[in-house]
């Protein structure tokens, strides 16, 4: 069984680097230099309480997060959310290294409204190796935002400071995702090329009677089968399209359902249970919301 390391607070962060006291115990910001090279992170995955937004350059090391091992030699962003594992490898090399390190508790957002959107932003669900990389005037965008959130706390704490705070801690995740749409944007070709793997994967799922066995293909096995998040997958599909993967993976079930309602005579449920369904009522109820109309008046109106 693995070593797993857990901590729970931002101070253990802290200490852990050696560094001083933080200033605000729920939000801190922390440099990644020379001391990250210092630290024997030893054979051990690390699990946070708390959100953690990098902005990593000149790293030669690799960081094994969630499933996937990611080379930071160019300037990238990630993001993580509370129980997502990290595990540092070759920490030797990360000599040249700089950047920062946003530590968010979730205590610090409890009361807000971005405590309850924050998990909206699919970002803090992606795969390291799907990380973001910015323009040098993007960067200089998002350092400028951790200065002020940096500044903030570091004053004497007052009535206002927790909505400035947050506020900004807003406006740094809203640039993120103006900044992952340019990603995809200029990946337009890449990400057509997925598209076409998308659309060959849920052919090849159903010709391959694997739903019978499995059920419907899910958007994480979707994601695994593709080397990608399932959230990553389906910001690009919905970049690409303007459909998510499970509308994508609805819409093909709901085209074949129309052709065994039109071209058989089984039964609604037979049909149901063809496609994959485990109850033929959410079959109905997938195929309403997508036609207006249920299978059986579909079937009879044509």
């Amino acid at each position: 069984m693995k070593d797993i390391i857990r901590i729970k607070t931002i101070t253990k962060v802290h200490d852990f680097f050696g560094l001083p006291k933080p200033k605000h115990p729920l939000v801190s910001v922390i440099p990644i230099d020379e001391r990250m090279t210092d630290i024997d992170y030893g054979d051990f995955t690390y699990v946070f309480d708390f959100y953690q937004i990098s902005l990593k350059s000149g790293i030669k090391g690799n960081l094994t997060y969630g499933r996937n091992s990611y080379d930071f030699q160019e300037g990238s962003m990630t993001f993580m959310k509370p129980n997502q594992t990290l595990k540092v490898e070759n920490s030797e090399e990360f000599e040249g290294s700089s950047g920062w390190t946003l530590l968010i508790h979730p205590d610090l957002l409890r009361k807000s409204e971005l405590g309850n959107t924050i998990d909206s932003y699919s970002f803090f669900s992606y795969e390291v190796n799907e990380a973001l990389h910015l323009s040098d005037d993007e960067k200089q965008t998002m350092t400028e935002l951790i200065h002020k959130i940096e500044k903030e706390y570091s004053h004497i704490i007052d009535r206002h400071s927790q909505t400035l705070i947050i506020s900004n801690i807003e406006l740094l995740l809203n640039y993120c995702t103006r900044f992952y749409d340019r990603q995809f944007y200029t990946r337009t070709n890449l990400n057509q090329d997925y598209v076409t793997k998308f659309e060959g994967l849920l052919k090849q799922y159903f010709d391959s009677d694997i739903h019978l066995e499995k059920g419907i293909p899910t958007v994480t096995f979707c994601g695994d089968e593709m080397n990608m998040s399932g959230h990553y997958l389906s910001d690009l599909l919905k970049k690409e399209t303007g459909m998510s993967a499970q509308e994508h993976i609805h819409q093909f079930i709901i085209n074949k359902a129309k052709n065994l309602l039109l071209g058989t005579n089984n039964s609604v449920s037979q049909i149901a249970y063809d496609l994959g369904f485990e109850y033929p009522q959410h079959f109905s109820k997938v195929f309403k919301s997508k036609t207006g109309v249920s299978p059986a008046l579909y079937r009879k109106a044509s």
